[in-house]
């Protein structure tokens, strides 16, 4: 396993449908399915941490290593397990990839086997951080969104919006430092990865927002229009940022 994160023991388990983890308690719908080949896992509330969690990529070892291999497993977090005596599920692939060639079957008649995990910055490839406006979002004043492919090793903890001004466009198209406004919106979490407010700007709209990066929290600025004065419902918006951000966990990297 990585070195660098803190290391926590567990029990886990597997669902052997993948339909449930769409009704995860993250709110990611079928979405959720897609998400790293269909290896994503529910956890407890002390994992979960209210939603906080969701979207966090996690390593998970089996340590019986007559059955499983030691790379262990890649998942993302994506819902809420609330106990049954383990404290990670597993979808059925996540769960039968650690096993070791030809040991899936004894892996299987298991059911639920001693691991280890480490929380490990996630990584999308070239997809950018984006949003997706939800479906109960309601023109012209409340706006819920829900962040998707959010990289590195962070928490969501801060999320404004504004209005963006025409002297602002302006600034935007000369690729000048740094987007600002007198009218930034602060958001509240809802739910996981979703953010609402009932006082959005006609827009379009900018956004900034607050992830927490070594032991402390860093701004991260949108610098373009997100949303347009039409933006629709079930509509996904690219960002145009990747977050590569490594939070500490006061674990030594020894």
């Amino acid at each position: 396993m990585a070195s660098g994160g803190c290391v926590h023991p567990a029990r886990a388990g597997y669902l052997s449908s993948l339909s449930v983890f769409s009704a995860g308690a993250c709110g990611y719908g079928p979405m959720a399915l897609g998400f790293n080949g269909g290896y994503v896992a529910a956890a407890t509330s002390t994992l979960y941490r209210g939603g906080v969690a969701c979207g966090a990529c996690f390593q998970v070892r089996c340590k019986n290593m007559k059955i499983c291999h030691s790379e262990g497993v890649k998942v993302i977090l994506t819902d809420l397990n609330e106990g049954n005596g383990t404290e990670l599920i597993l979808s059925r692939p996540a769960f039968m990839a650690m096993a070791q060639h030809g040991m899936a079957k004894e892996l299987k008649k298991l059911g639920t086997v001693d691991v280890e995990y480490m929380r490990i910055p996630c990584e999308f490839g070239n997809k950018n951080l984006s949003i997706r406006v939800e479906e109960q979002s309601q023109k012209p004043n409340y706006l819920a969104i829900k962040f998707l492919y959010q990289g590195g090793q962070t928490d969501i903890v801060a999320v404004d919006i504004a209005e963006v001004s025409l002297s602002l466009s302006l600034k935007l198209s000369l690729s000048l430092t740094q987007v600002g406004s007198a009218h930034w919106q602060s958001m509240s979490r809802v739910k996981g990865p979703m953010w609402s407010t009932y006082r959005a700007p006609a827009g379009p709209l900018q956004i900034r927002l607050v992830v927490t990066s070594g032991y402390d929290g860093k701004w991260v600025w949108v610098r373009k229009e997100i949303l347009s004065v039409h933006w629709t419902t079930g509509s996904v918006y690219d960002l145009g940022v990747q977050i590569s951000d490594i939070a500490e966990d006061g674990c030594s990297s020894s």
